[in-house]
């Protein structure tokens, strides 16, 4: 009756035509943007607390630290004694 305006009403995208739909790609990128963001966050948070040198938050002295990396292999037996050395044992 009125003929065909497009899908959505008068000149398409609520109206607004190709600034509607500019906007709306501009903030469907935008919260893209920002959950891809947040999970990048979230990871190196998380990794982070999961580094070696974070142990020593977590209640362990730097004498169990040292152990540990000596157990491990990550350190001599030089070094660890250095260590025990520099702790004053």
């Amino acid at each position: 009756m009125f003929g065909n305006f497009g899908c959505c009403g008068y000149g398409g995208f609520g109206g607004f035509g190709w600034i509607g739909m500019i906007l709306g790609l501009i903030i469907t990128i935008g919260v893209i943007a920002f959950l891809v963001l947040l999970v990048v966050w979230g990871v190196r948070r998380i990794s982070k607390s999961a580094q070696p040198g974070s142990q020593i938050l977590s209640g362990q002295s730097a004498r169990d630290v040292a152990q540990a990396r000596y157990a491990k292999g990550e350190i001599s037996r030089e070094e660890y004694q250095q260590i025990l050395l520099d702790l004053g044992r």
